[in-house]
């Protein structure tokens, strides 16, 4: 895929898709999340807008199955969007749930709507938009003072294709940590067989309680 798009700036104008995608990453979203039962979302209307600014062509799609726009897990629902931005589709899943978090059991059209938008603004974290909030930070790296450690750089060296499956897992992989599964979170990342680098690199995207909690599912 072409790595250069239209810029929404300047008709005519192709930049780097990577620089767009820096644009939305250090976006700070704080004063348009909702808390609810101490958890925080993201505006849906206020993330697509974002979206469109970012680039006026953004698409998403509920991905369908036999006819219906979830799918049935064992009498649950979990449902797909795909959002296109800069020319990339990127899809994320989210289970049907309730102000617990937890699967809704036969859920009814009200439930699975309101999980669509949520997955919608999750999957445009994939493009960079909110992605810090699903990493567990406060706010993103061009807000924060830089902190030297050990693993400083350790995505330098990730092609950037390679870098972005990798951001693609960690939200997957601290969606699930959040949704009371770290065992099935470490199944998933032993599943990905990543060489050492590929799992530094991995290890900075995810936020300190995700990480504590993948150790102790380790360990179990």
């Amino acid at each position: 895929m072409d790595s250069y798009t239209q810029d929404p700036n300047q008709l005519g104008t192709l930049v780097e898709r990577k620089e767009l995608i820096s644009k939305l990453l250090a976006k700070n979203v704080n004063d348009h999340l909702e808390k609810k039962n101490g958890l925080s979302y993201l505006s849906w209307a206020w993330a697509w807008a974002e979206a469109l600014k970012a680039d006026a062509d953004a698409s998403y799609k509920v991905e369908m199955f036999d006819g219906k726009c979830f799918m049935d897990i064992n009498g649950t629902a979990m449902v797909f969007v795909t959002v296109t931005m800069f020319r990339k589709p990127m899809t994320c899943q989210l289970p049907v749930m309730d102000y617990r978090n937890k699967a809704i059991p036969n859920p009814d059209a009200f439930a699975v709507n309101t999980a669509i938008m949520r997955c919608m603004t999750k999957a445009l974290a994939l493009h960079g938009l909110s992605l810090y909030i699903y990493a567990g930070e406060d706010l993103p790296e061009e807000g924060k003072s830089v902190v030297i450690t050990p693993t400083q750089g350790a995505q330098d060296n990730i092609p950037p294709e390679e870098l972005q499956y990798l951001q693609e897992m960690a939200v997957d992989l601290i969606a699930t940590c959040e949704q009371g599964d770290p065992k099935a979170a470490w199944v998933k990342l032993e599943g990905e067989n990543l060489d050492d680098q590929q799992k530094i690199a991995l290890w900075t995207l995810l936020p300190s309680k995700v990480r504590s909690a993948l150790k102790k599912a380790k360990e179990l």
